[in-house]
């Protein structure tokens, strides 16, 4: 029988990690937009100002997958929440639990931290994945539009152009 476990990434799983966030860009045809290398994975999830975290999910000792979370701040439960950034488990590895078994550490932790939320996004067109996170009880916020600054429009913005 396969073992299937998941574990907190450490600073020699950079490689890794930015392997399978390239995979997951593949996956979601934007691989061009893809900045972080092996150095910047290092400088922003492992260094002691760091408040990112990463888990990895193995199979048998071969990593399948990854889980990139941080905490944010509910004012109305004035409460941290959970925030997964990213859920990625290789197309070949899919089906093996993997995918629940990250969620489900991650449910853990909030727990453990004492969070009042834990929340994450999910891109439209992807209905496995949505369709996944509904069969786990999640619940879909449309309500909610997202918004974003980015690139020349964030530093155009911060100098008040």
């Amino acid at each position: 029988m396969s073992a299937l476990s998941v574990r907190t990434a450490v600073k020699d799983d950079a490689a890794t990690i930015l392997f399978f966030i390239r995979e997951l860009a593949i996956y979601e045809k934007a691989e061009h937009e893809v900045l972080a290398t092996e150095e910047t994975i290092v400088e922003t999830i492992f260094s002691d100002a760091s408040h990112v975290n990463a888990l990895i999910c193995e199979l048998d000792g071969k990593g399948i997958g990854i889980a990139i979370y941080f905490y944010n701040y509910s004012t109305w439960l004035a409460k941290p929440g959970l925030y997964l950034e990213d859920l990625y488990v290789s197309a070949d590895a899919r089906g093996k639990g993997a995918g629940k078994l990250l969620l489900q550490k991650m449910a853990k932790i909030a727990l453990d931290k004492g969070c009042g939320r834990f929340e994450w996004s999910c891109l439209d067109w992807n209905k496995p994945s949505r369709d996944f996170y509904e069969s786990i009880g999640a619940v879909s916020q449309d309500e909610w539009v997202g918004y974003r600054m980015s690139g020349e429009t964030l530093v155009n913005f911060a100098a008040g152009k």
